[in-house]
């Protein structure tokens, strides 16, 4: 046992080395707040949670090829080596000695599902005091459920890790925590980057449902590996992989429920795996907990290769659809404009791609934009920028969904406007 522990150590630091521990957290106004519940009586928790690692629309229309080899197209190696041996099949409650009660009949879990106390008080709340929240959150999953259990599935993993999405973010793409952390899976921006997400002043990959569903895929199963049990890997989701591995040490344990009596993991990290119990029991049987959740038509798109930055709002134009419709088909987009890459993939509504292309390039907009990439230096400011290459601070500006208040940062990349010649 001590050895298994220096190596969970050491692996651990492998994998934290890219997740810096964080203090505190925000719940956005879709999520309900911990404290809440506390002062409420219906769960143990505190209101500022820990989150090492960051906690990072949907895709349904399945590309031709794996939906992982596309989204990973250029990605790295993945941290961790793997192994067919050491693929995750052990149960979420596996080895717990905790007493259970009220054991709900089977519900056709891909994993054994728990009831304790700490379970049942975060049904009572899911299901009564942020009732129509939740059941917002179940329909907002379900639309992108098929997309994360294809994934899941390629990656060996246990389907119904799918609701730790609902824990984390209730699956929203605008999720923000107080930590930084981003996106449906709560990724901060270190790893993100270590699981091969985009993050820059153009992209944020986090909010990228199926790229960031690739990412925990990816971040889960390192986390079974290292610990061997998936409620010692969801702790680690939580709290990093560090702080569970030095806790099992000091413990001198090698189960997650025995950790829960002790002080060495904070009360959110203890709450987690139970929160994660209740939403599990609640999403795969949401008329038994009295929700109702209409019927979700799975989200559906095309992409679009374009070689050159569009603004969305003429691309909206092109296709025939609204400009939300699309910001929302695009949410990694931090800008009202595709960034300055030799080709990037645009998605659109299923249909409408035939239309943007044939419509594009009668639109002056797409016709007249003139632009070449540059990437900022150390000591440009917008004035230089605007001198040195002919344009003014406005145009640079608008090209790039800027405003005055932004400042120039070395490294990152802009689209400089260039002037448009006179006919002769």
């Amino acid at each position: 046992m001590p050895l298994r522990f220096c190596l969970i150590v050491l692996y651990g630091g492998l994998l934290a080395s890219a997740t810096p521990a964080v203090e505190g957290w925000a719940w956005p106004s879709d999520q309900y707040r911990l404290d809440e519940a506390l002062r409420l009586g219906y769960a143990t928790v505190e209101p500022l949670p820990e989150a090492d690692h960051g906690s990072g629309i949907a895709v349904t229309a399945a590309p031709p090829e794996s939906l992982v080899l596309r989204a990973n197209r250029n990605a790295p190696a993945q941290p961790i080596a793997q192994s067919p041996e050491l693929a995750p099949a052990g149960p979420l409650a596996e080895g717990t000695i905790v007493e259970t009660f009220d054991q709900p009949e089977t519900l056709d879990f891909d994993v054994p599902i728990i009831r304790t106390a700490k379970v049942d008080k975060h049904v009572l709340f899911f299901s009564s005091h942020i009732r129509d929240r939740f059941e917002i959150w179940l329909g907002r999953l379900e639309r992108h459920r098929p997309m994360v259990e294809r994934i899941f599935t390629e990656f060996n993993l246990p389907v119904d890790l799918a609701f730790l999405s609902l824990v984390e973010s209730g699956f929203s793409t605008n999720a923000v925590s107080r930590a930084k952390a981003v996106g449906p899976w709560q990724f901060i921006k270190s790893t993100a980057k270590a699981y091969d997400l985009r993050v820059d002043n153009w992209i944020d990959e986090r909010r990228d449902p199926v790229k960031s569903t690739i990412a925990a895929a990816r971040y889960l199963r390192d986390l079974y590996q290292l610990f061997g049990s998936w409620p010692l890997a969801m702790a680690a989701y939580n709290a990093g992989e560090r702080k569970v591995g030095r806790a099992l040490v000091r413990a001198r344990a090698d189960d997650f429920w025995d950790l829960t009596d002790t002080k060495l993991l904070k009360r959110e990290t203890k709450e987690y795996v139970p929160r994660f119990l209740a939403a599990a029991l609640i999403a795969k049987d949401p008329t038994r907990f009295g929700f109702t959740v209409p019927s979700q038509t799975p989200v559906e798109y095309e992409e679009v290769i374009v070689t050159r930055p569009i603004h969305l709002r003429t691309a909206a134009l092109a296709a025939g659809v609204s400009y939300a419709e699309l910001k929302a088909l695009n949410p990694e987009l931090r800008k009202g404009l595709t960034p300055p890459d030799p080709t990037y993939h645009l998605k659109v509504p299923v249909g409408s791609k035939e239309t943007l292309l044939s419509n594009l390039e009668t639109y002056q907009d797409w016709k007249r934009v003139r632009a070449k990439r540059y990437q900022i230096r150390r000591g440009d400011t917008w004035t230089l920028l605007a001198s040195r290459h002919g344009t003014t601070v406005t145009a640079i500006l608008e090209a790039n969904a800027l405003d005055k208040s932004d400042k120039p940062k070395p490294g990152e990349w802009l689209l400089i406007p260039q002037p448009i010649k006179a006919k002769s």
